[in-house]
C-alpha cells in the first residue's frame, strides 16, 4: 500500500473568499512542506522506527516532526543542515513519545507492541526474540539512555553525532550509552 502523500492545506485564519486561491508563502518561508516530505519522511521514519520500536507510532512522530519543520525551518540553510536539522527534531519529538508510552505503559493504558517485526525479514525465529526482548528491556530504561545506546549502536553515530543528535555533552552521552548498555547486559545474561 502506498504511502498517502502530505497534502498542505492553508489555514482558515485571516482568509475571505477572494484570499482563498492566493496562498504563495512569502520569500522567508522554508521550502515547500510537501517536497520536503517527500524528501526527507522515510529518512524520519526510519529514525523514529528505530527509537521507538513500534511501527504503529511512526507516521505520528513523522507527522510532529514535519510540524515542527514548517515552524521552524527558516533558520536552516543548507541541504545537509537540514537533514541533520530534521534527525534533531526526530530525536526529540521519538524521546517526548516514549516518555509518554512509558507513562501510559505504567498506567496499563497502552498497548503490548510487537517487536518481532522489527528484525530484517531474513532474520532467523532466534534474532527476532532477540530483537524484541532488546526493545523490551529498553522499554524499561529512561529515554534519554535508550535514545543514546540506539543511536550508537542501531543507528551506528559515532559519540559526537550522539551527543549532538541527543542535545547533549560527549561526557553526557558517553554515561548514558554505558548505563544502557550495563542494563541491556544485565537483562540478557539473567
Amino acid at each position: 500500500m502506498p504511502r498517502p502523500t502530505l497534502r498542505v492545506i492553508p489555514g482558515g485564519e485571516g482568509l475571505d473568499e477572494s484570499d482563498e486561491h492566493d496562498v504563495s508563502p512569502p520569500a522567508s518561508e522554508p521550502p515547500d512542506l510537501g517536497a520536503l516530505f517527500d524528501a526527507y519522511a522515510s529518512y524520519v521514519g526510519a529514525i523514529a522506527l528505530r527509537l521507538v520500536g513500534r511501527p504503529d507510532e511512526v507516521d505520528d512522530i513523522v507527522q510532529e516532526v514535519f510540524l515542527a519543520a514548517h515552524k521552524g525551518l527558516k533558520r536552516v540553510d543548507s541541504q545537509p543542515a537540514v537533514r541533520k536539522w530534521l534527525a534533531k527534531v526526530t530525536v526529540r519529538t521519538t524521546r517526548r513519545r516514549l516518555r509518554t508510552l512509558r507513562a501510559k505503559g505504567f498506567l496499563g493504558l497502552g498497548n503490548d507492541p510487537e517487536y518481532e517485526s522489527l528484525a530484517d525479514h531474513g532474520a532467523s525465529p532466534e534474532q527476532r526474540a532477540l530483537v524484541a526482548h532488546v526493545y523490551e528491556i529498553l522499554d524499561k530504561m529512561p529515554s534519554h539512555n535508550r535514545v543514546a545506546w540506539v543511536l550508537r549502536y542501531v543507528e551506528g553515530h559515532r559519540l559526537e553525532e550522539v551527543a549532538e543528535l541527543s542535545g547533549c555533552s560527549l561526557a553526557t552521552a558517553k554515561r548514558r550509552i554505558a548505563a544502557a548498555r550495563d542494563t541491556l547486559k544485565d537483562a540478557l545474561e539473567s
